[in-house]
């Protein structure tokens, strides 16, 4: 069972149909919608300012959600994937965007909606992906348009996925308690 604690009189509040992996970590004032996951080796850390997810967000294996003490929380939208080993502190994901493998989007950060953060960038503070671009590059620069073949096969597919993969590890968790 993943790791789920109250802090400072605070504790993380869940929506309907979430999957949070048995060596997830969600601490504090965190809020998740529903149909979201937490993969393997997560962590949410609402300790010291809160994180707001929206619903059908994936949070996979060793992404850190975190936050600056009270001065930027994390604010993620609607069908919104953070990809393996991503950092997310102190910003701002809009709906549809995809966080890549190894990202990391720093504070007062916004990716705004139908955007994609290339594996291994660097969103620097403060910086706005402007919807509908791929940010590449440490810093982060805008690479090329996403354009709707690479928002239905990339962005809209991952969310979809992974929704899927949840799926098969809560009906899991049902078959077992049978």
């Amino acid at each position: 069972m993943a790791i789920i604690r109250k802090l400072r009189g605070r504790a993380p509040v869940f929506g309907k149909n979430c999957f949070l992996a048995e060596t997830a970590v969600v601490v504090g004032q965190v809020e998740m919608g529903e149909g979201c996951s937490v993969w393997y080796g997560a962590v949410l850390r609402g300790d010291v300012h809160y994180i707001r997810v929206g619903n059908n967000v994936n949070i996979q294996d060793n992404a850190t959600i975190h936050a600056t003490y009270e001065k930027s929380p994390t604010n993620i939208g609607n069908n919104v994937s953070i990809a393996h080993n991503a950092v997310v502190h102190g910003c701002t994901i809009r709906d549809n965007a995809l966080i890549g493998m190894g990202a990391v989007v720093l504070d007062d950060a916004v990716v705004e909606s139908n955007s994609i953060v290339a594996a291994g960038s660097v969103v620097t503070k403060g910086t706005v992906v402007e919807s509908g671009w791929v940010y590449a590059g440490a810093p982060a620069r805008k690479l090329k348009e996403v354009g709707p073949e690479l928002l239905r096969d990339e962005v809209e597919r991952i969310a979809r996925s992974y929704a899927m993969y949840a799926g098969w590890y809560i009906n899991k968790e049902k078959d077992d308690e049978e």
